[in-house]
């Protein structure tokens, strides 16, 4: 049999059927994917083939080929990955200006990955209505920075809805993954996009203004105008995975726009001279914060680094 992998708990998969049958499905034992190691080789978003025994439980034998997915370093084992999701239109990174703030080290991990991955991306920035108006002063100058980069950004507010309408519209037909920090309001807009509560929410704690992880696992919901949302748990951080530092300039476009005026073919980026980067940078056409996560992702062969919070 084959089907679609819509729920991932880490213990089991649910698998549904092009007739509209789910089954609880295992992992053949030996299963493996070959050149990734990670800690779930089967993820949301997989088709898959897979045999059901006599009690209706399904063991998936085979995964049919993926056209992308997102991955990152499994938090707790520094040499392995988690692959987030697979076979994807559209990445959604949920950001919050305020309460809590998410850092551009993070959008930019996140945005990097996308690119190596062939991930098409979107900054959702999400709670406009607690802005104040210098908030919004920043808000703007982040939109401009990344839309000016090529990226879309949306504003919304699933408290009052702003904007809720216009996103939803624009994932009709697509498979989209909602990833972000906890505590960005991610569940609630899912919520708020497919008109029903199926995502768990939680309160910010006042201490650490940080979310409480609600969603424990990744789930895909169909949307009403077709197409799925895929719910994630909130992450603290992004590391990169098996990023080669010659590729790393590839997955900040304008980076890599920058680069091909660079003396050395074999720029680096860093402190060659000739360096149209380092040039771009001084002149204020490549942000410092785009390029203090270019120099970040760079020094991640450091398999420490990726543990540590990022501001």
């Amino acid at each position: 049999m084959k089907g679609l992998v819509i729920k991932n708990t880490g213990s089991w998969l649910e698998v549904k059927t092009g007739d509209g049958q789910t089954f609880q499905c295992k992992v053949k034992g030996s299963f493996r994917l070959k050149g990734i190691r990670s800690t779930n080789p089967i993820t949301v978003g997989d088709n898959v083939v897979f045999s059901v025994d006599n009690e209706g439980h399904g063991l998936i034998s085979e995964i049919e080929g993926r056209k992308n997915y997102i991955i990152r370093r499994s938090s707790n084992l520094s040499k392995q990955s988690q692959i987030i999701a697979a076979n994807l239109d559209l990445v959604l990174l949920v950001a919050t200006i305020v309460h809590p703030e998410t850092s551009t080290t993070f959008i930019d991990r996140f945005l990097a990955t996308a690119e190596a991955y062939n991930v098409d991306a979107c900054i959702v920035f999400n709670k406009i209505d607690l802005l104040t108006d210098e908030d919004k002063e920043y808000l703007a100058s982040m939109k401009y920075l990344y839309e000016g980069i090529g990226y879309m950004c949306r504003e919304v507010s699933s408290l009052t809805g702003a904007g809720v309408d216009e996103l939803r519209e624009s994932l009709n037909g697509k498979i989209s993954l909602f990833s972000g920090n906890s505590g960005v309001g991610k569940s609630t807009l899912i919520n708020s996009l497919l008109k029903r509560e199926v995502a768990k929410t939680g309160e910010i704690s006042s201490y650490h203004d940080k979310g409480m992880h609600t969603t424990t696992f990744s789930e895909m919901y169909e949307l009403d105008g077709g197409g799925y949302i895929i719910d994630t748990p909130g992450i603290k951080g992004f590391g990169t995975v098996d990023f080669k530092h010659e590729e790393v300039s590839h997955y900040f476009p304008e980076i890599f726009r920058e680069s091909e005026n660079c003396r050395f073919n074999n720029c680096t980026h860093v402190h060659e001279p000739g360096c149209a980067v380092l040039k771009a940078v001084e002149e204020h056409r490549i942000s410092e914060s785009r390029y203090a996560s270019y120099r970040s992702v760079m020094e991640d062969e450091d398999e420490s680094k990726y543990r540590e919070r990022e501001r």
